[in-house]
């Protein structure tokens, strides 16, 4: 965008010819500047900021106050985001988002071409042309390595970025859009091809432990399929003993294998004794 809020203006000097009609410009014949008169506004006599006299010379009227050209260079001028040099009164200003540019710093700042009047990308407060940012900028496909072209489909798994087409199972090759995803050694699978070659089994209903699995004797277990080898009392979170690697809670395994009272003939529960303490 280029600033034009601002034009110049001159105090005619008597005797001077200019046009009465309001709005317009023509060389006045004793000063041979452009001059542009409001018949409505009071010619104004000195610059509001310096309080210098502006008479027979070029100012600019911002916020209905007159200003001499140096003092608003000074107060209103911006600053060049590329050579950091003021962008004065008579230089064309190229704006972006609140970033100013003199029209011969609008440049790409890698390959240094002219972007006046062509597409271009800022990145860091940086110009860049759009095969420079793609270039350098956008982003790389974990997969094939190869660039993310700005507004092209991708998708963000742990970090990462992919093309959709690149986001695919490492077994079967089926895309995985927003499926479930499972990893292993940096690689994707969908579910059932992770559990095909993966997942554990469980030991008791043999079917695969996903979620809620535990592990006994170095076997995996689901949770719910952890029972008593007795009585299939749940034994996940509750104390229970073993017996040739089958489980079982502490009622069935004294029933079973502890020594009996000759008295009683009930589980003996206290040590070194042949009777019931």
């Amino acid at each position: 965008m280029i600033n034009t809020d601002a034009e110049p203006r001159v105090n005619i000097p008597k005797g001077s010819s200019i046009s009465e009609q309001e709005g317009t410009w023509e060389p006045s014949s004793s000063t041979h500047l452009f001059s542009r008169i409001n018949s409505k506004m009071t010619t104004p006599t000195e610059c509001l900021h310096c309080m210098k006299s502006i008479y027979g010379k070029e100012y600019t009227v911002k916020n209905d106050e007159a200003y001499c050209i140096p003092c608003y260079d000074l107060l209103f001028s911006s600053v060049c985001e590329k050579c950091k040099g003021t962008i004065g009164y008579y230089s064309r200003d190229f704006s972006y988002k609140d970033l100013h540019w003199h029209d011969d710093c609008f440049k790409c700042a890698k390959c240094n071409r002219s972007l006046m009047e062509k597409p271009f990308a800022v990145k860091d407060k940086v110009l860049l042309c759009t095969a420079c940012y793609t270039n350098e900028c956008s982003s790389k496909c974990f997969q094939c390595k190869k660039i993310i072209m700005p507004g092209s489909r991708k998708i963000e798994f742990r970090g990462n970025e992919w093309h959709a087409s690149c986001f695919i199972c490492q077994s079967c090759g089926q895309p995985m859009g927003k499926n479930p995803v499972m990893t292993k050694d940096s690689k994707n699978y969908c579910v059932p091809c992770f559990e095909k070659h993966f997942a554990p089994y469980c030991k008791s209903c043999k079917k695969v432990v996903s979620v809620g699995g535990m592990t006994f004797h170095n076997k995996p277990w689901h949770k719910d399929c952890f029972l008593c080898s007795r009585c299939k009392k749940k034994l996940y979170g509750e104390n229970f003993f073993s017996r040739d690697d089958d489980p079982f809670c502490q009622d069935c395994y004294a029933d079973l294998y502890a020594l009996k009272c000759d008295a009683c003939n009930e589980p003996i529960t206290g040590p070194d004794t042949i009777f019931c303490p």
